[in-house]
């Protein structure tokens, strides 16, 4: 059991290994705080919140594993108190609204400080009802309601064709682009909607107004034969 008074623990979580150790000489050079775990994928992240029940886990958004929202839940579950602070690379507000609804305490891109880091942290760790929010103006409208563009005009352009139940291939043919750009931006959408799939992606779109309601992708009717 953590010491309420003692140094504030903390448990890595990302892919990288890298990352991870460059996120612990961080912490670990702070008198405050001290590192307890690493973790590279979501099953390994949730194991080690129950073993070590640190007070805060940072959370890469793209481990392998688990859904993101999914971890977190679980994590929220099996070890209470625990305080999940995001890092991410993308800054998707649809993606964001379903992370805070899940309960994280904070959302940071990772091109913050190490000032910034360090104070989300002491912050989440002092105020039980601080959510500390590292994110663009566009993406803060968007979770207050207010009604904002999400995806670039690529972005868009690519869901619009996948509506259309074109392939990668025949996408990246008709704009242009190579095959790993076509998926390079379908990853991009799928973090920015908080989407699961390609049929998903383009729910959430049309729910968004980001893409019109006829280019949903056509549900295949099963063939049957004519009348005799």
């Amino acid at each position: 059991m953590n010491d309420p008074e003692g140094p504030t623990t903390v448990l890595v979580v990302d892919d990288h290994a890298l990352v991870r150790e460059g996120l612990k000489e961080i912490l670990d050079a702070q008198s405050d705080m001290v590192v307890v775990g690493e973790a590279g994928t979501s099953h390994t992240a949730v194991a080690l919140a129950v073993e070590r029940q640190p007070h805060v886990v940072l959370l890469d958004i793209e481990i392998p594993g688990d859904e993101v929202t999914t971890t977190v839940t679980r994590i929220r579950q099996l070890c209470p108190g625990a305080q999940v602070i995001i890092l991410s690379m993308y800054d998707g507000p649809h993606l964001l609204k379903s992370l805070l609804t899940v309960g994280i305490r904070g959302y940071l891109l990772k091109s913050v400080s190490r000032e910034e880091l360090l104070s989300a942290i002491r912050s989440v760790r002092c105020d039980d009802g601080r959510v500390v929010l590292a994110v663009s103006r566009e993406s803060l409208a968007q979770v207050e309601g207010q009604t904002t563009t999400v995806l670039s005009d690529r972005e868009r352009q690519v869901l619009e064709l996948t509506a259309q139940a074109l392939s990668n291939t025949q996408i990246a043919a008709r704009l242009s682009l190579t095959e790993a750009t076509v998926k390079r931006h379908l990853r991009n959408i799928f973090v920015k909607l908080g989407a699961v799939s390609r049929i998903d992606a383009v729910n959430k779109a049309v729910s968004a107004s980001l893409i019109k309601p006829q280019d949903r992708i056509p549900i295949p009717h099963r063939h049957r034969p004519p009348d005799r």
